[in-house]
């Protein structure tokens, strides 16, 4: 038996008395019935409206029969690559193939095909050519429309045609996956929906689309093929796609495709505080399928099994983020009392150990609109809310979230409550709350991860982050909280190279400020250009859609594998990289034994050394930058951790 799972063979069913589904879902993911896994809320949702829904995880594209093995949908098929896009998930920004993916049995690759969603499409009409298919998840809500495709460098239609599914869902798809339904139930054609929020459909032209009378008409898009054809066409496209992406004021966008015209509705509206409640009360197994036990289960649930999600969407503008164009910038939150039922289940599930791993969203500390109006007349239409500067009318505040928390702490079997999902520390600075109090003393264990990404204030405007004196101000604060309340706790910050506008000196100057710091980042990330981000279409355009001006871009392997470099500029294996770009970069004042330095001179046989490795009876010119790391929040620099930066290079 297979609990209260939902069925995923024949036998399932036969247990349950079906010999008929509603719906089957097929998924690039191994199955999980989870909260924090899209298809479980999709078909879970589905089963609580009380349609027959059945699940397909990671078929063997190889072989048409494993997509018919629960028969044929009364309904429909749905297909989701999973909670990644299976690009992404394969590929490293190297375009290195991984080999192994935290979603599929026992974390072993190669379960899922690549553009996964387009694969099923295909297999499932070779079966059933005149079942309805909805496509939806991350990755046909990011290739809607015409996008850049960072794998294959270059722009692909949107994945409704490249797909040949009849709806596309983008965003986080409940209302839209409900209305779909009953039209279908109601014996409406697939064909015939075209006025459901939250969706994309096709028709052979523009003048097949009628617009409600006194509404807003649609918006025209530049053609696929003159997106690529033309980069600015292409800047032009994303830029209206962007600031259209709203649901009380977006319009609906129609792009020509080749023989198709897209077409997108408005986005789905935010759901409310009850709807969101009704979303995570419902009955999950919060585990893997038992069918994959023998494997040692899934790895992606670790991370998520002991969270809670608070909320949703994000007002925060990070440009090379999806969040804006998947959930959305206004915020949608759950109430305390859902929160703490879940808490409470969590208490009670094998494997607890009174710590709740994090509670949050994409933001944690988002859990109000950025302003009222937003839920009036929608978000302001090209205007930030809180990066690279902050909208007056921004209200900062942490008073609900605070309140969350402390009831959290007061759960019995709890112990300690962890907050470790994105933090926005610059929100942190214009509220005039406690929060930094909170935070310090109950919910964190030693080390704050935060992400200021870059500090060249250029590259952080671009990046839609805040600068780096606003950084430093946080840094500061957060020291001096620690140090009224008797705790020695650090942070780590994350940063990103070669993002658009990152020039090689600017990644020097990062290298610098992480000597100053003493900083020693184990992990770094180079930025990936993902599709529908707005930093991903100044990657391939080389322009910003916002504004119209040109941005550089590190597109060659040796200068990316430079910037990387310079960001880990301690590392014996790295010195080569480092050594190269300060030449080319004419910096070669940072060789030298100077405390500014990032490399001493190499002598013959001494190895590879830099400020941090010192040997012999010579001045440790690095004791300024050990100074440094007390008063910026870091643990002292060890040699010990020279050690293990070579343990991690041998493990990767």
């Amino acid at each position: 038996m297979s609990g209260d799972f939902l069925p995923v063979s024949r036998d399932d069913m036969a247990r349950r008395g079906w010999d008929e589904l509603d719906f089957i879902f097929v998924s690039g993911d191994a199955y999980v019935d989870h909260p924090s896994f899209g298809p479980a809320i999709i078909t879970r949702l589905l089963e609580s409206h009380g349609y027959r829904v059945g699940i397909i995880p990671q078929p063997d594209w190889h072989n048409l029969r494993d997509f018919g093995r629960l028969g044929r949908p009364r309904l429909g098929f749905l297909v989701s690559a999973g909670n990644m896009d299976s690009l992404l998930n394969k590929f490293t920004a190297a375009k290195k193939q991984r080999h192994q993916d935290a979603y599929s049995p026992g974390g072993e690759g190669g379960h899922r095909p690549e553009r996964a969603t387009v694969v099923y499409c295909n297999c499932l009409r070779a079966l059933y050519s005149d079942v309805p298919i909805i496509i939806g998840g991350i990755e046909a809500s990011l290739r809607r429309l015409a996008h850049y495709d960072y794998w294959s460098d270059s722009v692909q239609p949107s994945i409704l045609a490249a797909s040949g599914a009849d709806l596309l869902i983008f965003g986080m798809g409940e209302r839209a996956m409900i209305d779909i339904a009953a039209n279908l139930q109601q014996g409406v054609p697939v064909a015939a929906i075209q006025d459901v929020p939250g969706t994309c459909y096709r028709v052979p032209e523009a003048s097949y689309i009628w617009d409600e009378p006194g509404k807003p008409g649609h918006i025209v898009l530049p053609s696929f093929a003159a997106v690529c054809a033309d980069k600015r066409q292409f800047a032009e496209a994303f830029k209206t796609e962007y600031l259209e992406q709203d649901a009380l004021r977006g319009r609906r966008l129609v792009q020509q495709t080749g023989d198709i015209c897209v077409v997108q509705n408005q986005p789905a509206r935010p759901l409310t505080e009850a709807e969101m409640d009704a979303v995570y009360d419902l009955p999950y197994q919060r585990t893997w399928h038992p069918m994959y036990d023998a494997a040692g289960g899934v790895p992606a649930i670790k991370e998520v099994q002991f969270s809670l999600v608070s909320q949703r969407g994000c007002f925060g503008g990070c440009h090379f983020c999806a969040i804006i164009s998947h959930e959305g910038r206004v915020i949608q939150r759950r109430s305390h009392a859902s929160i703490l039922r879940e808490a409470r289940l969590l208490t009670q599930l094998p494997g607890f150990k009174g710590y709740i791993h994090d509670v949050g969203g994409p933001t944690a500390n988002f859990r109000r609109p950025s302003c009222d109006e937003q839920l009036k007349r929608g978000t302001c239409r090209g205007k930030p809310c809180l990066s690279p500067e902050p909208c007056q009318h921004l209200i900062a505040d942490h008073s609900d979230y605070i309140k969350l928390l402390r009831e959290l702490r007061a759960l019995p079997g709890v112990k300690k409550v962890f907050v470790r999902s994105g933090l926005r520390f610059d929100y942190m600075l214009l509220a005039h709350d406690d929060f930094l109090t909170e935070l310090c003393k109950y919910h964190v264990s030693g080390q704050l991860k935060i992400a200021p990404e870059h500090i060249t204030d250029r590259v952080t405007r671009l990046m839609g982050k805040s600068n780096r004196a606003t950084y430093l101000e946080f840094v500061r604060r957060f020291t001096a909280t620690n140090e009224r309340l008797g705790l020695k706790q650090y942070l780590v910050p994350y940063f990103m190279s070669s993002h658009p506008g990152a020039t090689l000196a600017d990644a020097i100057e990062l290298a610098e400020f992480l000597h100053e710091m003493g900083y020693h980042p184990q992990q770094v990330q180079d930025f990936i250009p993902t599709p529908g981000t707005l930093s991903t279409c100044m990657y391939y355009t080389g322009l910003n859609p916002l504004t119209g001006e040109k941005v550089y871009t590190a597109k060659s392997y040796m200068e990316k594998k430079m910037q990387r470099a310079l960001m880990q500029y301690w590392l014996p294996a790295n010195r080569p990289l480092v050594e190269k770009a300060l030449h080319i970069a004419h910096r070669t004042d940072l060789i030298g034994w100077g405390p500014k330095c990032l490399l001493h001179p190499q002598k013959h046989g001494a190895g590879n050394q830099h400020p941090g490795r010192h040997t012999g009876t010579e001045e440790k010119p690095g004791a300024s930058r050990r100074h440094a790391a007390s008063r910026s929040g870091r643990p002292p620099t060890k040699r010990k951790a020279d050690s293990n930066h070579r343990k991690v290079r041998k493990n990767r």
